[in-house]
């Protein structure tokens, strides 16, 4: 069996999870788990929006940027005529 988080075995979960029903009660725990749920969701979306984000800045970097034509100076221009 693969090792737990935090290394705790299954007895210590056991016991986390019997203190947390005794806790919230039964008719909360299903409110408390979509709510963890849902923040779970949100935290994952925005580690990967800011990948993502850090993909697309790479991309510009490496790219070349276009090089700019001086402008011509309208006092020289009205020299010239």
């Amino acid at each position: 069996m693969a090792p737990l988080p935090f290394g705790l075995g299954v007895t210590e979960l056991i016991i986390i999870l019997v203190i947390i029903l005794i806790l919230f009660g039964p008719k909360r725990l299903p409110a408390l788990g979509k709510s963890i749920g849902k923040t779970m969701r949100s935290i994952r979306e925005g580690a990967d929006e800011g990948v993502d984000d850090d993909e697309d800045e790479t991309e510009t970097e490496e790219a070349p940027k276009p090089k700019k034509k001086p402008a011509k100076d309208e006092a020289a221009e009205d020299d010239e005529e």
